[in-house]
């Protein structure tokens, strides 16, 4: 029997939008209140300041403007599940970018224009199907915007985290992020020996091995929505939340630190 093709998952492109703009906002309104001390502190990515971090977050509202400013290409290159393979390349170039925006103009100012220009253009182009010239590879609005929504999530606990902030993550930012990031999981270790759960978010099989159709998988892996982003992301090790009881993991298979992070 053949194997079976998983079908790519498809995002409301109308919620994406408004988590996207949402979570955006709930930034602004926080870097706007940061203090010198908070943004002189190291954000715990790399040698990046949260100074830096939040320049970063300004840029992806800006870049994405950017993007739709510019003459479409021609067909799409990259999917939303293939783009977090594909960053690993990009982490200088980003890097440089967040220093250059930083040096633009004060924070508030590159908030209020990167704001201003993403909705501008978002209004404008309402179709999902456009096809965006990007670093990364081209890709279509929609699968964009899905990316869009990852970052902000991220870097809003990353924000949280370096600052000490309490500043909100949108359920649909939450929701998209933790399934796209379980789907390019599964896409770079197809099989069906491994069950990865992310309640209440998503259910994916991985890793090669022994395929169950009911009943219990012969390997299982649980956490929440926010450690599995962490783990995702390389933020947090996989034998750390293993230790921290933030991960319960079963079967000879399941143990996932040789895949992690899928997204750097």
């Amino acid at each position: 029997m053949a194997p079976r093709t998983r079908r790519p998952r498809t995002y409301d492109a109308v919620k994406i939008r408004a988590a996207v703009t949402a979570q955006f906002a709930h930034l602004a309104d926080a870097v706007r209140e940061l203090t010198p001390e908070q943004l002189a502190r190291p954000a715990g990515l790399g040698d990046w300041t949260v100074a830096d971090l939040a320049a970063h977050v300004a840029w992806i509202a800006d870049s994405l403007a950017a993007g739709l400013a510019r003459p479409p290409a021609a067909v799409p290159e990259l999917t939303a599940v293939e783009w977090p393979s594909a960053t690993a390349s990009l982490a200088g170039k980003i890097s440089e970018a967040a220093k250059e925006t930083l040096a633009g103009a004060p924070l508030a100012e590159l908030y209020e224009r990167a704001g201003a220009g993403m909705a501008e253009q978002l209004a404008a182009n309402p179709v999902g199907s456009r096809v965006l010239h990007l670093w990364v590879g081209d890709m279509t609005l929609a699968d964009f915007l899905v990316t869009r929504a990852v970052e902000l999530t991220v870097h809003t606990d990353d924000l949280n985290r370096a600052a000490g902030l309490d500043v909100p993550i949108e359920r649909q930012a939450l929701a998209a992020t933790t399934r796209l990031l379980a789907d390019a999981l599964a896409l770079a270790a197809p099989g069906g020996a491994v069950e990865v759960r992310i309640p209440p978010f998503a259910v994916v099989q991985c890793i090669e091995g022994p395929r169950h159709t009911r009943g219990t998988p012969p390997g299982v892996v649980e956490t929440d929505p926010l450690t599995w982003i962490r783990l995702a992301t390389g933020r947090t090790r996989w034998a750390e939340a293993l230790a921290d009881a933030r991960v319960t993991a079963s079967g000879e298979r399941a143990d996932l630190a040789a895949l992690l992070p899928v997204m750097s």
